[in-house]
């Protein structure tokens, strides 16, 4: 059978939490399964029956009701959509095939540059022929909704004041779309979620007002995970780091009271042990665990400065995080509520590029050594190489594909552990000359639908690389 598509992989994901019984039918219609939902992961899915046991089978398999059910309906995702940071599993790693595995001597063809999105550094979220991204727009941050085809804005709406910040003003966050609402987060903290069609506000909440968050030196850059009925977010500060609002509300329905750290810049991730959700974050000092109902399920030390940024990458009872200022990786394994080290060096002194694993190899810019493949168990280093020097990193059909911070340069290399393979480059045309002199081309690229999407600040382009 076919594996699912990106986008189905996604949705399921989000809404793998959501613990209802229901019944399930097979692609004849013939068979059904009482049953609730509990994972996906390479093409399949898990499902529980109410006597407990589990029972996994290719999604594919169920029938096509089923399928868009968990698309979230007409209002659902697309196959190739990219509906959150980091695409369907919040691992930078893109299902799509049949991608150009080598581009033009000028590059794949642009279709688009846009300048309606406002300043920042926000990212994209795609689905349903729509782009969705944040900008600064005088004194405001607004989310934006922008038609992938052509580039033009769809419609706007307010999420609250200005971020101001040395080395750029304006949102960082990337929007979250699901169960046809969008979901975002500016720089000082205002949460709003949005009907995806119309851009109509649903509801608004606030980090700091609302949370007891505070405000970091960055501003608020977490893009908000939505899991189900919950969206999680990390407001940090006295009356918990990390919370869960109802979905179609904002109401609160709780925060890590027992964990009260301030935010850092990190990524909410969710996984599933046991046949239980859990969601697991990275703070200044520590990465902990928390189940669907706000239980801190285990918490480890981490030696964070200045900021800690990269998203935690999870896989088979392994949680990895990163960060740079010459703090480097960790590794830790997890067995219910035990937390076993697994090793901490510093062969992956990640800054805010982010890190991928594909096959268990890593893949990232190390601040100490350059573009870097470590081993995900061991956390050897299996080569370095300079390449396009420091930058952020995608992939999909089994290329990475890397932007320079710097000058704009995108690579495509092979992803490889012989070594850094340097298939084709281009850089990227329309940069900005409102970037404030400390930023840097910083927004990471997105590949949805044979499209690459990358941006300098007001000007998002759009290249074709399926050809």
């Amino acid at each position: 059978m076919k594996t699912l598509s990106t986008a189905l992989l996604s949705l399921c994901l989000t809404l793998a939490a959501s613990a209802e019984i229901r019944i399930w039918k097979d692609a004849s219609g013939t068979h059904e399964i009482k049953a609730e939902l509990v994972s996906v992961a390479g093409g399949k899915v898990t499902l529980k029956r109410e006597n407990g046991t589990l029972l996994t089978l290719a999604v594919t398999s169920l029938s096509k009701a089923d399928q868009a059910l968990l698309a979230g309906g007409s209002g659902g995702a697309a196959p190739g959509d990219w509906p959150q940071w980091r695409g369907p599993g919040r691992d930078d790693v893109s299902k799509e095939t049949g991608l150009l595995k080598k581009w033009p001597a000028a590059g794949p063809k642009r279709d688009w540059v846009s300048q309606e999105a406002g300043l920042g550094y926000s990212g994209f979220a795609v689905v349903g022929g729509k782009l969705y991204t944040m900008g600064l727009f005088d004194a405001e941050e607004k989310l934006v909704c922008i038609d992938a085809a052509t580039g033009k804005k769809l419609w706007d709406a307010p999420v609250g004041p200005i971020l101001k910040n040395g080395w750029g003003d304006g949102p960082r966050a990337t929007p979250t779309v699901a169960n046809g609402m969008v979901y975002a987060t500016n720089g000082t903290g205002e949460i709003l979620c949005a009907d995806a069609a119309t851009g109509k506000v649903v509801w608004t909440k606030s980090m700091t007002k609302d949370l007891g968050g505070k405000i970091q030196g960055w501003g608020y850059t977490e893009s908000p995970l939505v899991d189900g009925d919950l969206v999680i977010v990390t407001p940090g500060g006295s009356q918990g780091a990390v919370a869960a609002l109802d979905a179609k509300t904002g109401k609160v329905e709780w925060q890590t009271t027992d964990v009260t750290e301030n935010a850092q810049y990190s990524s909410v991730i969710p996984i599933t042990q046991g046949g239980e959700r859990e969601y697991v974050q990275l703070l200044m000092n520590s990465i902990l665990g928390v189940s669907k109902k706000g239980k801190v399920l285990w918490k480890t030390e981490f030696p964070g400065k200045t900021a800690v940024i990269p998203t935690p990458i999870y896989s088979d009872g392994q949680v990895y995080v990163a960060a740079g200022y010459g703090v480097g990786c960790k590794s830790v394994k997890i067995d219910g509520n035990n937390v076993t080290e697994v090793y901490s060096n510093t062969n992956m002194v990640n800054h805010h590029g982010g890190v991928i694993l594909i096959d268990g190899l890593l893949y990232g810019h190390s601040d100490k050594g350059g573009w870097t493949c470590q081993d995900f168990k061991t956390g050897e280093i299996v080569w370095q190489d300079k390449g396009i020097g420091k930058g952020a990193v995608t992939s999909a059909d089994g290329m990475l594909y890397c932007l320079s911070e710097n000058d704009g340069t995108v690579a495509l290399v092979e992803v490889s552990k012989k070594g850094w393979k340097e298939v084709s480059s281009f850089k990227l045309e329309a940069t900005s000359s409102q970037r404030n002199p400390k930023g840097k081309i910083w927004t990471h690229p997105v590949i949805s639908n044979g499209k690459l999407y990358l941006r300098d600040q007001e000007f998002i382009s759009c290249y074709d690389v399926k050809g």
